[in-house]
Parts: structure tokens; sequence; C-alpha cells
């Protein structure tokens, strides 16, 4: 007898896609007036926590490849947020850091925590131990690999 395909809702793949999509939906009014896309706050976020970085360390951090992650990064360039100087030690990497005003935006992005708190609805609390979970999810399905 063949497994019963669950509806669509009941798939946890589809909630946690549709919520992704809730939470860009969220932050994209706020980081429009920051003028920053989404992808570009999660490269300058792995720059704000972990200073400056190769692009190929950007990219495992953010489990993307880092073909995806030079266009983002040359238009934060362009705004004036990073700059990028090739490694003097190994000329094939290019090393990203922020600027004085790549600096300033992570002070300015915190509204989007504040905005996802308050249209959630959840506590901090209950927001810290879901995002533990789906950590822990990520983690659990990506050591299978």
């Amino acid at each position: 007898m063949a497994p019963r395909k669950l509806p669509l809702d009941s798939q946890l793949c589809f909630s946690l896609y549709a919520a992704s999509m809730a939470v860009n939906r969220t932050y994209k009014p706020l980081l429009d007036q920051l003028g920053l896309t989404y992808p570009q706050y999660l490269v300058l976020s792995t720059l704000w926590e972990q200073g400056e970085l190769a692009v190929s360390a950007i990219a495992d951090r953010l489990s993307l490849e880092s073909s995806t992650i030079t266009p983002l990064v040359k238009r934060l360039e362009s705004a004036g947020f990073v700059t990028r100087e090739r490694n003097p030690k190994d000329e094939r990497q290019v090393i990203v850091s922020l600027t004085a005003k790549g600096r300033s935006m992570n002070d300015k992005t915190a509204c989007l925590t504040e905005k996802l708190l308050e249209r959630s609805g959840l506590t901090p609390d209950q927001l810290t131990r879901m995002n533990g979970q789906v950590r822990q999810l990520r983690d659990a399905l990506g050591a299978a690999d």
C-alpha cells in the first residue's frame, strides 16, 4: 500500500517555505527604505557577525555559491557599504570589508527584528525557541548529506 500524501498545509517543507516568504514580505518595505535587498542584508549580517571575509567564506556561511555572492558584493560596494580587495597572500581570493556606512547599517536594521516580533504576535522567547528548532532541523538535514 502506497503511503498517503499529506495535504500541502500539513507538509513541513511548505510551512517553512511559506513562513520564509512571509518574513521576506515583512522585511521588504523596511529594507527598501534602507536601499537593501534581503540577500544583501544577509551578506551584511555575515560581515557584522564575523568581520572581513573572503567571498568564499560569505558563500559558505550563507550556504550559497560564490558566483551568487559576487554580484551582491559588487552592488554593496557600489552603494558604499563594503570594499573589495584581492588577498595579497592569495590573489584568487577577494576579501570583503565593511565601510563606516556598512557598519552603521547594523543599528539601522534593528527594526527588522522589532517588526517581526510585532507582526508575529510571538514573544522573544517563543521566537528564539522556534529559531532553535528550525536550526536544529537544518543542522540534522545538513549532516545527512
